[in-house]
């Protein structure tokens, strides 16, 4: 069995914004006190469509990793890395290649859907048809048990899922497999393998989810039991070999409740954004012009709150007394919208102020930023190697 384990990344796309941490940063920051997690930088994947202009990727890396810092992503915490700088990635991504059906990588529901609104790039390169292919070779490289991803991403993650164990099916059945398998059953002693074999065939015969969960438990307790045992016993209960990839499991984040000052979805493309650390004064007059109900033309005519793109931001950022003062002053004409985006100003400026502090400290010293990829990219590159020496002994390609 393998210690629970997170994996998630972001491609360097230029600095982030508020949409970033309210949709995935304030979700790693709280995994981050609850799991090991590796966070990366997905720079190869940012060339899937921009290899025809990569210039902005290393200005884009750095930048983006200090807003992580400045997030509150702690490297004490978390394993901080770039993924171009732990090249297994790209060795488990060549060798997934070779056994991976091209249906398989068609039917992406986000192949085609990235095509369609990608139109003006050229697109029909096989980096891009592999992007899933390299993003399972991403999580299944640690070994992750979970990767935090939103509904559209779901997917994706059940692909890796089926990569793993194809995998598993077609290289995890090592030579004298079935005689070994009996021997760790030896080393449960007598009363635990009676209760592994019964769970397995409960498992496997009469198709009882609960008798497979009470089998990993029982392999999970069994102190006799060396690691190479436990994945054989776990992949014969599954009626696979050893279990050399792990199945990742979803963990469903909260989608973001931040919209952008148009009140579309918020992107730095549809110039609607404001970057996680934005100057104080360009921040309060992007929310001191941004565009209010339609209906109200002046400053006596009442409006609808549920009409304007401002009042989103105040469910995000105002408390409860200040939500049904607009309520009431928006419908009654009794405030004015300079007064209603006030409250908003604050509460943006007050969620930005401990960011711009972190990130000051990187700024002045940017050698700090660099110290911490490094080290993020040996301790993430030492747990790729350990998967890969497996991973190439079950393909036969452990050369002595």
């Amino acid at each position: 069995m393998y210690p629970e384990r997170v994996v998630s990344g972001m491609r360097p796309t230029g600095a982030m914004h508020l949409g970033h941490y309210h949709g995935a940063l304030k979700n790693w920051i709280r995994m981050q006190s609850e799991h090991p997690c590796l966070f990366f930088v997905a720079d190869w994947h940012a060339l899937t469509t921009h290899y025809d202009d990569p210039s902005i990727i290393e200005t884009s890396t750095w930048d983006m990793v200090i807003d992580w810092l400045a997030a509150g992503i702690d490297p004490n915490k978390a394993t901080i890395f770039i993924q171009s700088k732990v090249p297994e990635h790209a060795e488990l991504h060549l060798l997934l290649s070779m056994a991976t059906p091209l249906g398989w990588l068609e039917r992406v529901p986000t192949y085609k859907d990235q095509q369609e609104k990608l139109a003006d790039r050229d697109l029909a390169t096989y980096g891009f048809l592999g992007y899933p292919l390299l993003q399972a070779a991403d999580v299944l490289i640690y070994r992750a048990s979970m990767v935090p991803v939103g509904e559209d991403q779901i997917p994706h993650i059940e692909m890796m899922r089926e990569l793993a164990r194809r995998f598993n099916h077609l290289y995890g059945k090592e030579r004298g497999f079935e005689q070994k398998v009996q021997e760790a059953i030896k080393k449960l002693g007598s009363k635990a393998a009676r209760s592994y074999n019964t769970l397995r065939a409960e498992y496997q015969e009469q198709g009882k989810a609960e008798a497979l969960g009470y089998a990993r438990t029982l392999l999970d307790q069994a102190q006799s039991l060396s690691q190479e045992d436990r994945e054989r016993l776990l992949g014969h209960l599954e009626g696979t070999g050893r279990i050399i990839l792990v199945e990742p499991q979803a963990r469903l984040t909260e989608a973001s409740r931040l919209p952008g000052l148009d009140g579309q979805k918020m992107s730095k493309s549809y110039g609607n954004a404001i970057a996680l650390r934005e100057d104080r004064d360009s921040v309060t007059k992007k929310i001191r012009t941004m565009p209010t109900d339609p209906a109200r033309v002046r400053r006596t005519d009442p409006g609808e709150p549920e009409k304007c793109p401002v009042w989103q931001l105040h469910k995000v950022y105002s408390d409860e007394p200040t939500k049904e003062w607009v309520l009431k002053g928006c419908r009654s004409a009794g405030i004015g919208c300079i007064e209603c985006k006030q409250p908003v100003v604050d509460g943006v400026l007050k969620e930005q102020e401990p960011m711009r502090e972190r990130a000051q400290q990187y700024l002045d010293n940017p050698k700090l930023v660099r110290e911490i990829v490094e080290d993020g990219c040996a301790a993430a590159r030492k747990l790729a190697q350990e998967t890969m020496v497996d991973v190439r002994s079950a393909m036969g390609l452990n050369y002595r």
